[in-house]
């Protein structure tokens, strides 16, 4: 019995004094003055379409620079808020550490595909929204020209350039899409000397798995420079056209 008051003494002591640190240290902290902004860009080895410059740059342009304020009047949603309207971030996460600094871990978009056409030259990213091309860093990705109206960038054209991404063989083949004002698309693929019609972008999977096929069977046999054009648009069946000799 005694050894169960004295327990029970010891946990409420124990509580108390928790209690006690925790106020007092976050009073503390409170009452102190931010001393440094860290800022950690995740995926910064494999993009560089913001830097730390840049997101210091916004933050004093937003007067939201927490450097030599209280700690208790940073906000941190607002930082997370006004960095956002960077269109090359995906994600910001902003808190504070108990050494009185303010870190900033953020997440740059992903392109997967660059829009050249008549109403602009942008990026789209792997969550299907646009981003605006970089003086910093060029991405590697398909090129889509012709006839784009945004809407379609970012429906059925991302989805096809996701599906692109996605796919090891496709990602490695196709290098530049073309879309004619009628909506029928052409592919300009890395190896052959081909074009391939497309047609819409209905079935698209349906049609890219016929042609891979006909990659593994017809090819190795004809050779990849003996066709001009190889046309997926009609269903069940692939239509190929010769190259034509040269006299």
């Amino acid at each position: 019995m005694a050894i169960r008051i004295i327990s029970i003494v010891v946990a409420f002591l124990l509580f108390c004094y928790i209690l006690f640190a925790f106020v007092f240290f976050k009073d503390i902290r409170q009452d102190t003055v931010c001393h440094d902004l860290v800022v950690v860009v995740k995926d910064s080895l494999d993009k560089h379409f913001v830097t730390t410059d840049d997101l210091i740059s916004l933050l004093k342009q937003a007067r939201l620079n927490p450097i030599g304020q209280p700690m208790n009047t940073v906000n941190t949603h607002r930082i997370e808020t006004e960095l956002l309207k960077n269109e090359m971030i995906a994600d910001v996460e902003a808190y504070k550490t108990p050494s009185s600094t303010i870190k900033l871990e953020v997440k740059q978009k992903m392109p997967i595909l660059r829009v050249i056409g008549a109403r602009g030259n942008f990026y789209v990213d792997s969550k299907g929204s646009t981003m605006p091309i970089s003086r910093q860093h060029v991405a590697y990705v398909p090129i889509a020209s012709g006839y784009i109206e945004k809407e379609l960038a970012i429906t059925d054209l991302y989805d096809f350039a996701l599906f692109l991404h996605k796919n090891e063989f496709w990602n490695s083949q196709i290098e530049q899409i073309y879309v004619y004002p009628n909506k029928e698309v052409v592919l300009i693929p890395r190896v052959g000397g081909h074009r391939i019609l497309l047609g819409t972008f209905d079935d698209y999977r349906e049609k890219l798995d016929k042609l891979q096929l006909f990659y593994e069977q017809a090819i190795p046999k004809m050779g990849w420079e003996k066709y001009s054009m190889i046309n997926l648009k009609f269903k069940d069946q692939i239509v190929c056209t010769k190259k034509t000799k040269q006299i």
